[in-house]
């Protein structure tokens, strides 16, 4: 006969499992409820993708911070609408770095009245509010949204002029040689940047904080040139691009800042081993430390650049400088290979300088005179701006002329991603992993779990 407690202990054994089960059951249901309450309340996500493309670049959250009110973003789409998804995922990384973020979604179908105030014409523009002051975006992406976020900020826009008149290359140009790409980086920028013709004009208006010069086709008429020294002793900054050749009649002007310019034009032969496929380039890869150059490491290619004497005009002080490589020289004859150097006629070895970057304190004033003269227009052109580093040392020579604009960094333009290209060795590892090394893992673990649980009984 069985006691009292032995039987106790029987039933115990039997249901030991289920009870054991339940407990189990009860926690791991209890750890859930736990962990979406701390999600809930403590919202985070990591990017642990090699390109980040799932997080705000640095430049996009910088320009956040600089917010000191609430941003208002109203996106014009049917909320249901796959767009306004793909949207949503893309406001959802701004949400997440700045949670007073306000974003509504209205279908201009069925607000027609919000979206003509707004004028929306396309499905999926986005207007963004900010203190009373508004912009409506018709291309919707990182770098586009965070522009305009950026400009929103800025208290006032600045004057650019662009010279034009006499073939000079044009700001708004669709052309290879033009500076349309260019004139849009400036758009982006909050830089207002308009031709300027000093033929229809005896000065550059008060207004103007900085020109742009690029060479001219023609000799400017009388009195043009004048108008720029004018410019000049006001105040104003210049960004000068010069090509090789005569200048045009800008020689007053090159004279006014006591600038020399070597003969020839520069060549370098580990240009053609980087695969530009002519010397006839200036490679500026050595940036010295100054604040012109801050952040700057990309190489930048000059196509077809002048060298310049390192001396400027009494007053004026040489700031810093760029440089062409050590293999480089101004090349005086022809750009026939092959290209060597010829001494006796005056072809200097490298480095040379092809970037001269000019200041000068201004008396009464708190604020310092900036000038860049660069030897060669074509990196900033159309055919060129995309080219290794040409986009961001032309924006940094911008930046820096604009010293006291507080002009923001902007997110890089998009690019394709690149494919995932795997060799032979990869695809087979891969597929012996899949195949044997994975299912052999949950084969062994399951037969050691039975193991185990027969060993117990």
């Amino acid at each position: 006969m069985k006691t009292r407690a032995q039987t106790i202990r029987a039933i115990v054994r039997r249901f030991e499992r289920a009870l054991a089960d339940t407990a189990f059951m009860l926690l791991l249901l209890g750890c859930v409820v736990a962990a979406g309450w701390l999600t809930a309340r403590h919202d985070r996500q990591w990017d642990w993708t090699q390109s980040e493309t799932h997080r705000l670049t640095r430049e996009s959250r910088l320009i956040l911070e600089r917010l000191e009110a609430p941003l208002r973003l109203t996106v014009f789409a049917d909320p249901q609408s796959p767009l306004a998804r793909r949207i949503g995922r893309l406001l959802e990384r701004y949400a997440h770095q700045d949670p007073d973020l306000e974003i509504r979604y209205l279908d201009p179908r069925r607000f027609p009245e919000q979206a003509r105030e707004a004028e929306v014409s396309l499905q999926g523009q986005i207007l963004l509010e900010y203190r009373g002051r508004r912009e409506t975006l018709a291309e919707i992406g990182e770098r586009s949204i965070s522009a305009a976020i950026a400009r929103l900020t800025r208290p006032r826009h600045a004057w650019v002029a662009v010279i034009e008149g006499h073939g000079e290359r044009a700001i708004d140009g669709e052309r290879d040689t033009d500076l349309g790409r260019f004139g849009r980086e400036l758009l982006e920028l909050g830089l207002i940047a308009r031709p300027l013709d000093l033929t229809a004009v005896d000065a550059v208006p008060d207004n103007t904080r900085l020109v742009v010069l690029s060479q001219p086709r023609l000799p400017p008429f009388p009195g043009e040139v004048e108008a720029l020294i004018d410019f000049l002793d006001r105040g104003g900054h210049l960004l000068w691009l010069l090509d090789p050749g005569p200048p045009s009649g800008l020689e007053p002007l090159l004279e006014h800042l006591g600038l020399a310019v070597l003969p020839g034009q520069v060549v370098d032969p580990k240009a053609v081993r980087l695969g530009f496929g002519t010397a006839a380039v200036a490679l500026v890869e050595d940036y010295p430390a100054h604040p012109l150059t801050e952040g700057l490491n990309a190489p930048a290619l000059l196509p077809g650049a002048l060298a310049f004497e390192s001396q400027v005009a009494p007053g004026w002080m040489l700031s810093t400088y760029l440089s062409s490589s050590a293999e480089s020289w101004n090349e005086t004859g022809t750009l026939a290979s092959p290209l060597t150097r010829d001494e006796v006629i005056g072809e200097r070895a490298g480095p040379l300088p092809v970037v001269l970057a000019l200041a000068r304190a201004l008396p009464e004033s708190e604020r310092e005179q900036r000038l860049i003269i660069v030897g060669d227009g074509d990196f900033l052109s159309n055919a060129h701006i995309d080219r290794r580093g040409n986009r961001t040392l032309g924006l940094a020579l911008l930046r820096w002329l604009s010293e006291g604009e507080d002009l923001p960094e902007l997110p890089p333009p998009p690019t394709a991603a690149e494919p995932l290209e795997l060799d032979e060795k990869h695809r087979t590892l891969i597929g012996l992993g899949a195949l044997v090394l994975l299912p052999g893992v949950f084969l062994i673990g399951g037969l050691g779990m039975r193991w185990y649980r027969w060993r117990g009984r």
